[in-house]
């Protein structure tokens, strides 16, 4: 039986041969320390830049053909549903928001001067300078998605969602065979580049602190979720988020809200939920619900911009939210879609630079499955809600 390293796995030994190498090496030898550090720059330029590159296509690819497909459910249910699933991201989000800003301050400090001020090394410079410009903006991108997406909507225009769908196809084995493949190898590369300017201690101990803190708020998450939904159904909501472990568990595992359909189906189905709504409602919420996902991003991506000294206010946050519930849509069934169809966001509305994205995508990444089970188990209370203020049915069969 092959054995196959997990990409979390791959992310934590190139963390620790970073640490390990970029204290090490000083020690034998300065110069070649000094040139092996700009090589690893060197590559992270190369893959920061085809990342910003293939950005675009992601939006599009993505966003266009999940916007096409919910055209095509039924009328007020699909309405209902939606609009809930977005509310539930927007409220994720707000909630990570009040929670890193509260904690996050009080022990983050600004890492980014303070380190090189202290007496550590300047960030090593790449070997050599290769722009991979993209062949347009993300903003262009996302009002591409959406006109599209529409536009295939309301014309029902097979030919092109079948074209968008092969793109989604194409991109989505750049994000499997390219991206994910090498992105340990690029964070490695970063954790390098911060263990060699004395950046590296206080990143962890925030990695550790984000970590902890993101987990909390999955649970609140859920205990909110649960509660709303055991409320309008009259039933315990710890009993409700008991039924739905099972499928918590296999989300952790399979890292995929869509891999994880088939046991957060039959799971929702105990919880007492309408057949006819959890066969609509549950592998419609597999990709345009991510509150776990959302809860993740907005921590994360707060603990970046405390650590950069970047100022932070909600009037100015509040869009990043707004536009994470949409551009995460459809995101891929592999793991870190969410944040890779975020990163042009981080970079446009937060002003994230490539290292900036890449300690983001290495925090995200830590706690993907964990983010992911989030969402398939909110799915469940979702689908509660969805099914009590739907009108039954008669003949069809209800719980």
């Amino acid at each position: 039986m092959k054995f196959k390293l997990g990409l979390i796995w791959r992310i934590i030994i190139a963390i620790g041969l970073a640490v390990g190498i970029g204290l090490l090496l000083p020690q034998i030898h300065e110069g070649f320390a000094h040139g092996f550090t700009r090589l690893a720059a060197t590559f992270n330029m190369l893959f920061g830049g085809f990342l910003n590159f293939v950005v675009p296509f992601i939006i599009i690819a993505f966003i266009a053909p999940g916007i096409a497909k919910l055209g095509s459910g039924s009328g007020k249910l699909l309405g209902l549903a939606t609009g809930l699933a977005y509310a539930s991201t927007l409220a994720a989000g707000i909630l990570a928001y009040v929670a890193a800003t509260t904690l996050l301050p009080n022990i983050i400090g600004g890492i980014g001067s303070a380190s090189v001020e202290d007496g550590g090394k300047s960030p090593a410079e790449t070997l050599f300078q290769l722009d991979m410009i993209p062949v347009m903006d993300v903003m262009a991108a996302l009002l591409l998605a959406f006109i599209f997406g529409i536009g295939m909507a309301s014309i029902k225009s097979k030919t092109m969602l079948s074209f968008f769908e092969e793109l989604h196809t194409l991109i989505e084995k750049v994000i499997s065979f390219v991206i994910i493949p090498l992105l340990p190898f690029h964070i490695f590369g970063i954790f390098l580049n911060m263990t060699y300017s004395g950046q590296v201690a206080k990143v962890l101990s925030v990695f550790s602190l984000v970590f902890i803190m993101v987990i909390v708020l999955h649970f609140v998450m859920l205990v909110l979720q649960y509660t709303v939904a055991g409320t309008l159904s009259k039933k315990n909501p710890f009993m409700l988020m008991k039924t739905m472990a099972p499928a918590y568990m296999t989300a952790i595992g399979t890292q995929s809200s869509a891999a994880t359909i088939p046991v957060t189906l039959r799971q929702a189905k105990k919880t007492g939920t309408s057949d006819r709504v959890t066969d609509f409602t549950i592998p419609l919420f597999a990709t345009i619900h991510l509150s776990g996902s959302t809860i993740t991003l907005v921590s994360c991506s707060i603990g970046v911009m405390l650590m950069n000294d970047m100022p932070i206010s909600f009037s100015s946050y509040l869009p990043f939210i707004l536009m994470l519930g949409v551009t995460m849509i459809a995101a891929p069934g592999v793991p870190g879609g969410a944040v890779m169809a975020a990163v042009g966001l981080l970079s446009t509305m937060l002003g994230f630079d490539e290292s900036m994205v890449a300690l983001m995508i290495a925090l995200y990444m830590a706690q993907d499955s964990f983010g992911t089970a989030t969402n398939v188990t909110g799915d469940g209370a979702l689908a509660m809600i969805v099914d009590r203020f739907t009108p039954k049915v008669k003949g069809v069969e209800t719980k």
